[in-house]
């Protein structure tokens, strides 16, 4: 109550007359709205509202009637008051003053989100509505659920590659034009320097590899096998035999794992080595050949073990035709991720001679290749979200134009433009929130038990889903990071907001009287 008559005060009545000059139908509305606490007659476009009672009953309709007024308050062209025994100073200030200060700004935070909400899970007069809204609340969680599983898959193997190739291959190498002889000196030099832990030389070539009628290509690298276990971790995943056992003029070998598998050799069997090479001698010209003994099988879980052989560095001079040197040095450092700078310091101290390459030259293609597959996938998972961004729309502009008229009821009680807005944008929102909310979960859960899983399906069915001889993982790899979820979740709630903004304005642009005189 903005004013207030003293107790003993009598009101006989208030009386109103109020001029609309609008459609019946909104003359009807505002006559049934406040006929509960007063006398309502009608004259063509003229209301006439009686008031009755003492002072504080008087007063408080009066309230009321003045609330009323402000809902209705586009509407109104004249307004009158006729007063009994009141003083009409008193009952003047009453009219005059906000007369709806204490009750539209809680109306116009909560209302709209309460309404937004009951628009929501309230059911809907037309079953298409309810159906499009389903499924976009469907598609927003499955959209979430599978960034969230697809991602967590890539980053396993991400980090299955990089665990398997980079503890394997050397962190980066040193070499020459012609062979490096002087490797010992280059090496001491090398190893002064406190961020490098191990330096190897290395005697690097390709050929055939021959066992009984079988034949592979070979990747073939000669090694000191006492310098090779400070780059490489092969001596720590040999399943038989031991580098040690590669003896210099024995012409023994190690084999990779697929690699003995497939050619079906074992310890002690004999294997040929052809060389792209030929040989000219007086009966013609043959191609290099040389027979070795397998003394050793290695398995490090990647490429290397279907195509790399390793021979003592000497015997592979006297093979590939070093003349007493080597092909270079291969490097490890303590940080594997500092190797491309530190080797271009090491290359600046050692001469222009030299050359340097770091693992990024001869593996970073791949690793760049699986993060572009990463983005890539996950943005055309993405269009599962935009998907149901749209049907979000789609629900959003079939609801507001079931609901122009109670649009229209609550612009001419007072409710702002912005308030409409909210309702709206509070209602898309919420469709896309609890998607994403119930993806999310379901995601974390699926990527945080995806190996157990596909185990499950694979003792189901009978199958193996990742071969052993052919991939050099046996389980499917999860690595759930918590920025992808974080990403995916908030990229989601954001599209999900922005696409409620066009129908909500849209839904705040209906013309009240419009929307009553035609019913529609």
């Amino acid at each position: 109550m903005c004013g207030s008559l003293a107790e003993n005060d009598l009101v006989s009545h208030f009386e109103a007359v109020l001029e609309i000059g609008a459609a019946p139908a909104l003359a009807s509305l505002i006559k049934a709205s406040i006929s509960a606490f007063c006398q309502v007659s009608s004259s063509g476009d003229r209301i006439l509202i009686l008031f009755h009672g003492p002072s504080s009953a008087a007063i408080a309709n009066l309230s009321a009637f003045l609330v009323l007024r402000g809902f209705f308050e586009a509407a109104f062209v004249r307004f009158f008051v006729g007063f009994g025994t009141a003083d009409v100073a008193q009952v003047r200030a009453s009219l005059s003053c906000p007369t709806n200060s204490a009750l539209m700004p809680a109306m116009n935070l909560l209302l709209p989100f309460y309404i937004g909400l009951r628009y929501t899970w309230a059911k809907r007069r037309n079953t298409f509505i309810s159906f499009v809204s389903l499924f976009a609340f469907i598609g927003m969680a499955l959209g979430v659920f599978a960034l969230i599983v697809v991602l967590s898959v890539m980053n396993g193997f991400d980090r299955e590659l990089k665990d398997r190739i980079l503890r394997v291959i050397p962190h980066g190498f040193i070499q020459t034009e012609e062979p490096l002889k002087d490797w010992r000196s280059v090496a001491d030099r090398v190893l002064s320097r406190a961020d490098v832990v191990g330096a190897a030389p290395f005697v690097a070539g390709h050929g055939l590899l021959t066992y009984d009628g079988s034949v592979h290509g070979l990747e073939i690298q000669g090694i000191d096998p006492e310098a090779e276990q400070s780059v490489s971790v092969v001596h720590q995943h040999m399943l038989v035999g031991d580098l040690d056992d590669l003896r210099p003029g024995e012409y023994h070998i190690v084999l990779g794992s697929l690699l003995a598998r497939y050619m079906g050799v074992t310890l002690g069997d004999k294997v040929q080595v052809t060389l792209p090479d030929v040989s000219v001698t007086p009966a013609g010209i043959f191609p290099r050949t040389k027979r070795f003994t397998v003394v050793g099988v290695f398995e490090v879980g990647a490429q290397l073990d279907q195509s790399l052989a390793l021979l003592h560095f000497e015997d592979a001079q006297k093979l590939l035709r070093r003349q007493g040197g080597v092909d270079g040095l291969r490097l490890r450092f303590a940080d594997i991720y500092s190797a491309p700078r530190k080797l271009s310091e090491i290359e600046k101290d050692l001469g222009p001679e030299y050359i340097t390459k770091d693992w990024s030259e001869t593996q970073g293609n791949l690793f760049q290749a699986i993060q572009m597959e990463k983005a890539v996938v996950g943005l055309m998972l993405g269009i599962v979200i935009a998907v149901a961004a749209f049907n979000i729309i789609t629900s959003l502009i079939m609801m507001i134009t079931e609901k122009r008229a109670d649009i229209a009821v609550l612009r001419t009680m007072g409710l702002s433009a912005a308030g409409v807005v909210g309702i709206f944008m509070v209602q898309g929102t919420v469709i896309g929130i609890v998607g994403i909310v119930i993806g999310a979960v379901l995601g974390i859960l699926v990527a945080l038990n995806l190996a157990t899983m596909v185990t499950a399906v694979e003792e189901f069915l009978g199958a193996q889903i990742f071969d052993p001889t052919v991939y050099f993982v046996t389980t499917m790899p999860s690595q759930l990071m918590l920025s992808d979820v974080i990403w995916v979740c908030s990229g989601a709630a954001l599209i999900s907001f922005l696409v409620t903004c066009y129908p909500a304005w849209r839904a705040s642009q209906i013309a009240p009287a419009e929307a009553l005189r035609y019913n529609i």
